[in-house]
């Protein structure tokens, strides 16, 4: 799955898609990464809260450059539709906060991994499952 991954950001039918997912993927990612460090380490919340906090603000804005970028050929246009749009993401990205936190939990709480480090790991262990299942639903491809 990953060789099939990596071949398709190189050459394929879906290559310019999923090299933009990856690129707004990576860049949510640093957000997600600088807002759970502020409600962490500034705002003094315990780790997995400030991490549901960070991933809900970037669940929201991945979906406003994904749908504008990456996923414009079928981009969700019209306010009901793009409300409907922002809506799926948040199921689709909603069932992978449990795969999420769960990595992070054991990294932080079982490998003594830091906390930022351990999100970042989670951030890509759940992420071909939001890929796969954002093209397919959210924006029916």
């Amino acid at each position: 799955m990953l060789r099939s991954f990596l071949r398709n950001l190189h050459s394929g039918p879906l290559a310019l898609q999923l090299r933009r997912f990856v690129i707004v993927g990576t860049l949510t990612a640093g957000v997600q990464m600088v807002l759970l460090w502020l409600f962490v380490d500034v705002g003094g919340l315990f780790y997995i809260l400030g991490a549901v906090f960070a991933i809900e603000i970037t669940i929201i804005l991945s979906y406003v450059l994904n749908n504008a970028w990456t996923f414009q050929i079928s981009k969700n246009t019209g306010t009901a539709e793009y409300l409907y749009g922002l809506l799926k993401t948040n199921v689709v990205r909603g069932t992978a906060i449990p795969i999420q936190l769960a990595v992070l939990y054991l990294l932080v709480e079982r490998g003594a991994v830091l906390y930022l480090a351990a999100n970042a790991v989670a951030i890509l262990v759940s992420g071909i499952y939001r890929y796969v299942l954002d093209a397919k639903w959210t924006w029916g491809q």
